[in-house]
């Protein structure tokens, strides 16, 4: 459904917005380490994200990402989506044909047309903070381990 750089920027977000909540900015090797993704694709990935404003970069000794807390409240699933793969997920056909449309459909356009609905209106109104928030509680989990008990919490 996603690709691969949309589903790792995802978790990378979610992973940042944790350890924002927690007050700590994570270097590059943490958010590798508990999304299980490999580092010089992730680094492409954190670039993209933080020319979108997604997240924020700093450089030095102190360095590493963050999210504005404020801006973790507003930012959507569907941002990140957007970033990483623009807005093909709601526009392409659902079985990669070039020509699918209402007046000329592929065999699942129409059930596929209720599913993007559904999905759009999922990614839209699912924060960052609402994820982080499920994630920090334990009720979701990234990688094979809950990543904010990976650093000891």
């Amino acid at each position: 459904m996603f690709s691969k750089s949309c589903e790792y920027g995802i978790k990378a977000v979610i992973y940042i917005a944790t350890q924002t909540l927690q007050n700590k900015r994570v270097k590059i090797g943490d958010i590798v380490d508990n999304i299980g993704s490999p580092e010089a694709f992730t680094g492409k990935i954190l670039g993209t994200l933080t020319k979108r404003g997604i997240v924020i970069s700093y450089t030095g000794p102190y360095g590493g990402f963050e999210i504005d807390p404020l801006k973790m409240e507003s930012t959507k699933v569907s941002d990140i989506v957007c970033a990483m793969d623009g807005d093909t997920l709601y526009n392409g056909c659902g079985l990669g044909l070039n020509e699918c449309n209402s007046r000329q459909p592929c065999p699942m356009h129409d059930k596929f047309v209720v599913v993007r609905s559904q999905l759009k209106n999922m990614l839209e109104t699912t924060t960052v903070h609402d994820l982080a928030m499920g994630l920090k509680s334990g009720r979701y989990f990234l990688a094979r381990t809950n990543c904010t008990m990976t650093n000891g919490n």
